[in-house]
């Protein structure tokens, strides 16, 4: 039911603000600015977004937890989409995301909001979802037929293959 009222609200909100701005500064005003927070926006998120794949790409190579950089270029690319969405509301929550501060705000309320659950085997009992790997000393039937590797292929001194 949220989200429903989030996808009515937010044109209502973006048409009153196109109606009253465009009223105050006039179309062509109000046309360039949707432009040029299109153009500021893609270039911020390019450049943050190039900034977050390297933190996260750091945390793999150092065997770090990536959730937090991946949480933040989800966000940088969700403000992406709401940069070029035209209107002014979008620009602003857009334009909030970028901001490192309000991510790691936005990071830290959807942490505390989500719940981790794992599984561990304990002796033969299991706790928490059934692990699809079998269990020390389980017996795997199966048949097998060994493959034996194709003849070598020489080349000639031209360079040809030859068979």
């Amino acid at each position: 039911m949220p989200l429903l009222l989030l996808f009515i609200a937010v044109p209502l909100i973006e048409i009153a603000l196109f109606i009253q701005l465009g009223g105050i500064l006039g179309l062509g005003w109000t046309l360039a600015i949707v432009v040029l927070t299109a153009v500021i926006g893609t270039t911020m998120v390019r450049q943050q977004g190039r900034d977050v794949l390297m933190k996260v790409q750091s945390s793999f190579n150092e065997l770090n937890d990536p959730t937090e950089p991946l949480a933040h270029g989800a966000m940088i690319l969700f403000s992406g989409a709401l940069l070029l969405t035209p209107g002014f509301f979008t620009d602003a929550v857009g334009f909030l995301l970028l901001v490192p501060k309000v991510r790691e705000a936005m990071f830290r309320w959807i942490r505390s909001r989500v719940v981790m659950q794992s599984s561990v085997s304990m002796g033969g009992f299991q706790t928490g979802p059934r692990q699809s790997h079998p269990k020390r000393g389980d017996v795997i039937d199966g048949d097998f037929e060994e493959i034996k590797p194709a003849p070598r292929r020489t080349t000639g001194p031209s360079g040809w293959t030859q068979d």
